[in-house]
């Protein structure tokens, strides 16, 4: 591929929230789990997890255990329930009209043990970036499958209730929630101008 084609390809993918009801193939499954596992990580230790769910019925209760946890949280808050219940509800929908989902989660099993806590966040850092490496590369190959996906980050407000739910082990950590599917809606976005976001330190007075 060329560096143009990629960088248009790259370009053109899109967060995609409404399906077909058409099933994923496990095969497409697979090749796009197979890309996120080549993404680079922290001393090569690979610490991203990766649970898929297609089953209604599984789908049907995390989104619904989220959307008990979800509506605790926003009642503390105090917000207003019409504004909680559309936010519940929008949740629920996003979740169990997937075709498939994709919960991305990572452990520390490989990762170095340090007795201090400075070095012990910077190795969970490390696992978070790691873990959301293998998450950009899965979004690109779901892409190219002619697949949607959209990241959601809710397991991370509820970690416990996700691990229950799906019986995952102690040590997998949820990070995010990828809804797939075959897409039923076409997107426009824009981003922030490259010199809004971008400093060249020392930079070549020549250039």
């Amino acid at each position: 591929m060329q560096p143009s084609a990629l960088l248009e390809f790259m370009r053109s993918r899109r967060s995609i929230r409404r399906y077909e009801k058409t099933r994923v193939p496990r095969e497409a499954v697979d090749e796009i789990l197979d890309a996120a596992r080549w993404a680079p990580s922290a001393h090569n230790r690979q610490p991203w997890r990766f649970a898929v769910i297609e089953a209604a019925q599984t789908k049907v209760a995390l989104a619904t255990a989220m959307g008990e946890r979800l509506r605790a949280d926003l009642r503390r808050d105090g917000a207003p329930r019409e504004a909680i219940d559309a936010e519940v509800s929008n949740s629920y929908t996003r979740i169990t009209s997937a075709p498939a989902l994709i919960v991305i989660c990572l452990t520390l099993r490989e990762m170095d043990r340090y007795p201090d806590p400075r070095r012990r966040q910077a190795e969970w850092t490390m696992a978070v970036q790691s873990t959301a490496l293998a998450a950009q590369n899965l979004l690109l190959a779901a892409h190219a499958c002619g697949l949607g996906a959209c990241w959601m980050c809710a397991p991370l407000f509820v970690p416990e209730t996700v691990r229950a739910v799906l019986a995952l082990e102690a040590d997998w950590e949820p990070q995010a929630l990828i809804t797939l599917g075959y897409p039923a809606e076409t997107k426009t976005k824009t981003r922030m101008p490259l010199e809004m976001v971008v400093r060249y330190l020392d930079a070549d007075e020549q250039r």
